[in-house]
């Protein structure tokens, strides 16, 4: 973990950096197109605009001042449907670096420390290193569905994680 830092918060650049890295891998490993990416800067954007530091966060990783990596929590549904894991990369180049599960950790400490009482996200089947680290983590596979949301048919996947359950913890376990 060499020069990478995590930073809270929007910066600039984030956005498109963040819809880069998501178009270029999953371009790459599953053949989605413009639909994808754009829906992405679009999503990220809008959040972006309206993040309340109560109940969301933004986090990237940096290795020597390029974005390498984002995670973020949508809370605005938090109190119903609980928070939602979004936007989730890594550069590949950076993949076994323990990259993700710092911005995880910190994601999940700041969920607990915004009282929400659970975490969601959506993905899909085929991911499974992230799959790995919501397992390791605590997150339960509970829904799977055929779905063509992205722009090409997937086996969609929503993973919870009470956040009671969790054996993360401000130690770094």
């Amino acid at each position: 973990m060499q020069n990478m830092k995590i930073l809270y918060g929007y910066i600039p650049g984030a956005i498109g950096r963040v819809a880069e890295l998501h178009g270029t891998y999953y371009s790459r490993f599953w053949d989605f197109g413009l639909f994808f990416e754009a829906k992405v800067a679009v999503e990220l954007s809008e959040f972006l605009s309206r993040l309340d530091k109560t109940r969301d966060g933004f986090w990237v990783a940096e290795y020597d001042g390029k974005i390498a990596g984002s995670m973020s929590i949508d809370g605005i549904e938090g109190k119903t449907k609980g928070a939602r894991l979004r936007w989730f990369i890594v550069d590949p180049e950076k993949h076994g670096r323990g990259t993700g599960r710092m911005l995880m950790r910190e994601a999940v400490l700041f969920c607990k420390a915004a009282n929400h009482s659970k975490i969601y996200l959506t993905t899909f089947a085929g991911l499974d290193p992230a799959r790995h680290l919501y397992e390791a983590v605590g997150f339960v596979l509970c829904e799977e569905w055929e779905d063509a949301h992205w722009g090409k048919p997937v086996m969609a996947q929503k993973f919870e994680l009470n956040l009671t359950d969790s054996p993360l913890s401000e130690s770094g376990g």
